[in-house]
């Protein structure tokens, strides 16, 4: 969806590139705040290799990401632009993670990376990138979920075939019908322990059917939807993500719903605002109030969703 599809609703929408940027006292606190402990409701801990970018799709206009990252002084996004990189401490903290899972027994999901692609192709990120496949296999207590909207590259950069850790959870990015297309033939052809798609912000009807169980690929082993967030968020049309939902129940996955975003159905909500229709080719009119991500909610059907797949257990 764009914002020329939404009639009734208006909605807004010279550094070297191996330089890196050291942290002041209070950033590294800050980072290290975010990243255990995580307010994403799909992971526990969220880990960081380095921060930037380069947008690649409409998933991207109203990026988070981007936005902390100049909150925080930096303007890291963009193909000339720098990535802040870190130091030692910083890549310590997954490994205090997996021996806190290793005594209590209980695994933890770590989201990868949340500031970052960890397969955008520079020369700069080769040494961080290594790093990081040495890390995921020296913490066999966390699995990894290494979330690309560049799933093409996906089998250049991993040094790993058939021969996958088992605690490496692949996945990618698809907001529309064409980005589907485009990124599941790439990222189901890699053996990893499980592979997702992350359709948020979902800006368009999805149809994976097709995809579940496609012969001669690896199936969807998990489905996270969700609306966008932010002051210039996309409103989520309640069918797509209903339409997710029915589709993941026929084909027995687990289906997680994150958020309506910014945006929710007037029909499930009492807050007092001014409800405005939001008209869409090919889809019905519906009423939808803008209230932030925290007063939308995520209930979807009367209830909540937070389907995650159940691998078996890894032991060092």
């Amino acid at each position: 969806m764009s914002a020329g599809n939404t009639r009734n609703l208006s909605i807004n929408q010279g550094i070297s590139p191996k330089q890196s940027i050291r942290l002041s006292q209070d950033h590294k606190a800050t980072i290290s705040k975010m990243a255990k402990n995580s307010h994403i409701e799909w992971t526990h801990h969220t880990f960081n290799p380095w921060w930037g970018c380069q947008k690649v799709s409409a998933a991207c206009d109203n990026c988070y990401a981007e936005l902390w990252a100049k909150r925080m002084g930096h303007q890291l996004w963009g193909t000339s632009a720098p990535r802040r990189f870190f130091g030692d401490a910083h890549w310590r903290e997954p490994l205090r993670w997996n021996e806190e899972a290793g005594l209590t027994g209980n695994r933890k999901r770590v989201f990868c990376a949340s500031m970052a692609d960890v397969f955008e192709r520079r020369a700069d990120l080769n040494t961080e990138r290594t790093r990081l496949w040495q890390l995921i296999e020296n913490t066999p207590n966390l699995d990894w979920l290494l979330l690309t909207k560049r799933p093409q590259h996906i089998e250049r950069l991993v040094p790993w075939r058939n021969d996958w850790p088992p605690n490496v959870w692949l996945g990618t990015s698809v907001e529309n019908q064409t980005l589907a297309e485009k990124r599941l033939p790439f990222l189901l052809r890699n053996a990893a322990a499980v592979r997702f798609l992350s359709c948020e912000p979902l800006l368009g009807q999805l149809d994976l059917r097709p995809w579940f169980r496609k012969k001669g690929l690896h199936p969807i082993d998990w489905v996270i939807a969700g609306g966008e967030s932010g002051g210039s968020s996309r409103p989520m049309h309640p069918d797509w993500a209903t339409g997710l939902l029915r589709q993941c129940q026929s084909f027995d996955v687990p289906f997680h719903f994150k958020q309506w975003g910014h945006w929710v159905p007037a029909a499930l909500t009492n807050e007092l605002a001014r409800p405005r229709l939001l008209e869409l080719d090919n889809e019905r009119p519906v009423e939808m109030v803008r209230l932030g991500k925290k007063l939308a909610g995520r209930v979807l059907e009367g209830t909540t969703w937070d389907g995650v797949p159940h691998t078996p257990l890894i032991h060092a």
